[in-house]
Formats: C-alpha cells, structure tokens, sequence
C-alpha cells in the first residue's frame, strides 16, 4: 500500500488543511482589524491556501464505490433494499429462506438449552457447602507450619552436631600432641634417673 492511501497520510492531510485554514482566518482577522501585523498574517495565510489548494490538485482522488449497483435502489429513499447477492426473491425463495431461518432459530434452541443446563451445574457447585474444607485446609496449613518449623529445629541440631564434632576432633588431636609430650618427658625423666643411678 502507498504512503499515499496510508492512515498516517491520511491524518497528515488533515491536520495541514486544518492548520492552514486557522493561519488564513487570523490572517484575515488580522487585516480586517488593520493589525499592525495584518499584512504579513494574510500574505502568510493566502500563501498557505495556495499551497493547500496545489497539495490537493495533485493528490489523486479517492476511490468512489458505487453501492447502488451492489443495493438495487439505494439512491431512493422510500426503496426495500435487498442485495444483488441474495437473487430473486420469488415464492420458493422466501419458503427456502424461512426453512433456513427456521433451522437457525433450532439450532441457536439447542445452544440455549446447553448453555442453561451448564449454568445448572454451575449453580448447584455453587451451593456446595466448603465450611468444613475451610477447616481441613487450615488443619494442613498448621500441620505444613509445624513441620516446616521441625525441619528448621533438626537443621539447627544437625549444625550444633557438626560443632560438637569439630571440637571432639580437636580435643583428640590436644589429646595427642598431650600424650606425645608425655612420652618425650618420660623419656627425659627416664634419661635423668639412669644418670643419678650410676655409681660414680
């Protein structure tokens, strides 16, 4: 589609043929009032007109529908109008439109009724008492809480488990560097009494 046909263009025209009648008015107030600025509102006014008036001898001219050919009388006002489309209607045509009338009036029945018996079963969930669901849910919610609140606890003593074995570790590690020493200052002591045990 051209630019031409386009919405956007089609608002632009508009607005700059609005605009420019404005400019010609206060141009023309302008020099009616004999403002100072008077000649030059209207020179700009007229100047803008000229260029409208190009604008729109150079623009194409929109497309023309001619509905009258489609709608047989349209041009008259008092006329029954029946589409060219729908053909002649003659004594079978108008039985043939009235069976499939007929036949759509069934068929929109049969919707109805459906949509009656779905709003019935709508109505009777509806009036399902939920007192005593309200209180299983709340009964999970208390059970889920407590059991949220059990899983922190055991978390909690897992961690201060994890402690008291860090420090078993390390009170067995002070236990054996302990003992090591131990044994050094035994040998020592051993050492220092074989020394005072010898005969001179």
């Amino acid at each position: 589609m051209s630019f031409i046909k386009s919405k956007g263009f089609k608002y632009l025209k508009n607005m700059i043929i609005g605009v420019g009648a404005s400019v010609v008015m206060i141009g023309a107030l302008a020099k009616i009032l004999s403002h100072p600025l008077g000649n030059v509102l209207i020179t700009a006014g007229l100047l803008t007109e000229a260029f409208l008036f190009f604008m729109l001898g150079i623009l194409p001219p929109e497309k023309d529908y001619y509905w009258e050919k489609l709608y047989p009388g349209l041009e008259n006002y008092s006329s029954n109008i029946t589409p060219l489309t729908a053909g002649e209607q003659s004594g079978a045509g108008r039985a043939l439109n009235a069976d499939a009338v007929e036949n759509n009036l069934g068929g929109m029945l049969n919707e109805l009724q459906s949509m009656s018996t779905s709003l019935g079963s709508l109505k009777a969930l509806q009036e399902v008492d939920f007192s005593e669901t309200k209180g299983q849910i709340e009964g999970m919610s208390n059970f889920y809480s407590k059991m949220n609140d059990a899983m922190v606890t055991l978390g909690n003593t897992v961690d201060t488990l994890n402690e008291a074995n860090e420090d078993a570790k390390e009170y067995k590690n002070q236990m054996q560097s302990l003992n090591s020493n131990l044994s050094s200052l035994n040998s020592v002591y051993g050492n220092v009494l074989g020394a005072f045990n010898r005969p001179a």
